[in-house]
């Protein structure tokens, strides 16, 4: 489907079975072009999700070979490979500068896809971070086999930095090359909890803060401009009435979004809050009103779990038609 709104409103940027003569054979055809200006400045190669498609990239550097093309793009829906001439031009490199996952997309990789965009597509601009992303990916995963398998030549490496005084032979070097790879194991693993202690705590505090601005929130109005409701709280909201359903008119179920928290009220009465949810970057959990209003917190990871304290709502809302 939206490949056919593509084509059909942009059939001379978007190609598909675009034909890429190489040598002798005609009719050669690439899955997909994307032309600028009449010429073919992307070639987009796919393949099924379930194919190995690791062999297809000779497929796709003929191709490149034969037309125009800065760009090619080899995938099977889940992973872009993305590839330029950076080492030879007019002839793909071997290895992409950029890959893609989209089942563990990063922020990185966002920002890298956005200049791709039409709008803002500079040629030389990516080609120039391209080099800076294939090698900086080179030398991660270097890094990343060093860490796992340590080399000789790595251990030699470590060892003439002034760790060891005495000749590297190689009894020193199958000596040291386990207390090399524990002790970037304990440096990594010592880093990712110092991290993660500073980032618990800082959720500690952003929890805090939510509370205590709870506690203490004028049940008035709020100066609209503070307030911005979201689509994450509307889709919370419609999970909450449907819940309340079995027990009173949905109509009766109202929200009262403010500057800490999303509420959920009965007849529109802030002495009547049922529930109040928080949809923040660093923390989500929901407080229901439990006897005598007292706040119980349940946390979520998804809007989904809401589903998880239907009883708790239920029994929340219920006091207020006794």
């Amino acid at each position: 489907m939206i490949r056919a709104f593509i084509f059909f409103f942009y059939p001379q940027e978007f190609i598909p079975e675009f034909t890429a003569d190489v040598g002798i054979k005609k009719g050669e055809k690439v899955d997909y072009a994307i032309a600028i200006a009449g010429k073919p400045l992307i070639l987009v190669e796919c393949k099924s999700v379930d194919d190995n498609f690791e062999k297809h990239g000779s497929q796709l550097f003929r191709y490149f070979g034969a037309t125009d093309a800065r760009f090619g793009i080899l995938t099977n829906g889940i992973l872009y490979k993305f590839y330029t001439d950076l080492d030879q031009q007019n002839k793909m490199d071997t290895a992409p500068f950029l890959v893609i996952n989209l089942e563990n997309i990063q922020d990185r990789d966002i920002a890298e896809i956005q200049k791709f965009t039409k709008s803002a597509i500079d040629v030389d601009s990516i080609i120039s971070s391209a080099e800076s992303l294939k090698y900086t990916k080179l030398i991660k995963d270097w890094f990343a086999h060093e860490i796992e398998n340590p080399t000789a030549d790595f251990v030699k490496l470590i060892l003439a930095s002034g760790v060891y005084n005495g000749r590297a032979t190689q009894n020193i070097i199958d000596k040291f090359t386990p207390i090399v790879k524990k002790a970037i194991s304990q440096y990594v693993n010592d880093n990712m909890n110092s991290r993660i202690k500073a980032a618990l705590a800082k959720n500690d505090q952003a929890e805090k803060a939510l509370e205590a601005e709870s506690d203490t929130q004028d049940e008035g109005e709020e100066p609209e401009s503070k307030i911005v409701i979201t689509m994450e709280e509307l889709e919370a909201f419609a999970i909450v009435k449907s819940i309340l359903r079995k027990i009173v008119d949905s109509n009766r179920i109202v929200y009262k979004d403010t500057s800490s928290y999303f509420g959920i009220l009965l007849d529109g009465n802030t002495r009547k809050w049922i529930c109040r949810i928080y949809l923040k970057q660093s923390v989500s959990f929901i407080t229901i009103a439990g006897e005598n209003k007292k706040e119980e917190r349940c946390d979520i990871s998804a809007l989904d779990d809401i589903y998880s304290y239907s009883d708790k709502i239920l029994a929340s809302c219920q006091r207020y038609l006794k």
